[in-house]
This record gives structure tokens, C-alpha cells and sequence, in this order.
């Protein structure tokens, strides 16, 4: 099987700097030479299965090694604040709006004259 170690390394000589896409997988075929496709294919998913690649689209990508959390100071604890006790709410009545009444105004149609056939 074509090692990690050899795919890791044709992404890093591929790998542009600054862009976040990462290396096609006919890239890396084409770096690492004469290995099979099926190789260079079944180690790419056992990478990414084991966290080691991060795939993007069709690309691929070094994972960022996990950083190691540093250890904190214990910082000096503060006294905590007295609680205030919340302030009363005022409670005001709305008045109920003014009803606007507006008429409507009705307008009657004339009456249209029918025409007058002569028999």
C-alpha cells in the first residue's frame, strides 16, 4: 500500500500557499509516480477516516496537528457582587384607542335606457 508518509508528502510539495482548497487526488497519483491508482486511492480514505487528511470537495488537505492545551494560572477568585434586589415594576394602563369611524359614501348609478327595436 502506498504510505501515508509518501502521500503527506506529495501534498506538501503540491500545495499552494495561502489556498484552502488542497490537493487533487490526480495530483497526488501524478507525484507520488508509479504507484496504482487503487493504492494511492485506498490510502487517501484510510487518511481521512483516521483524521489525518481533511478532505474538501475533491481536494485534500493536511489536518492541522492537535494543539496541546497550555496550563492556565489559577487566577485569584473575585468576591462575588452582592445580588440587588430587581426594582418594582410600574404598571401603567393603556387607554384603548379611539374608534375612527369614516361613512362611506354611496353613489347611484343611472339607470341606462334600453334601445328600442321596431318590429
Amino acid at each position: 500500500m502506498a504510505s501515508f508518509d509518501k502521500v503527506a508528502a506529495a501534498i506538501t510539495s503540491l500545495k499552494v500557499a495561502g489556498s484552502a482548497k488542497g490537493v487533487s487526488r490526480q495530483a497526488i497519483k501524478g507525484a507520488m509516480g508509479d504507484v496504482s491508482a487503487v493504492r494511492v486511492n485506498n490510502t487517501l480514505k484510510a487518511a481521512v477516516a483516521s483524521g489525518k487528511l481533511i478532505q474538501v470537495k475533491g481536494s485534500y488537505k493536511l489536518a492541522k496537528p492537535a494543539a496541546k492545551p497550555k496550563a492556565k494560572k489559577a487566577a485569584p477568585k473575585k468576591k462575588a457582587a452582592p445580588k440587588k434586589k430587581p426594582a418594582a415594576k410600574k404598571t401603567t394602563k393603556k387607554k384603548p384607542a379611539a374608534k375612527k369611524t369614516t361613512k362611506k359614501k354611496t353613489t347611484k348609478k343611472k339607470a341606462t335606457k334600453k334601445k328600442s327595436t321596431k318590429k
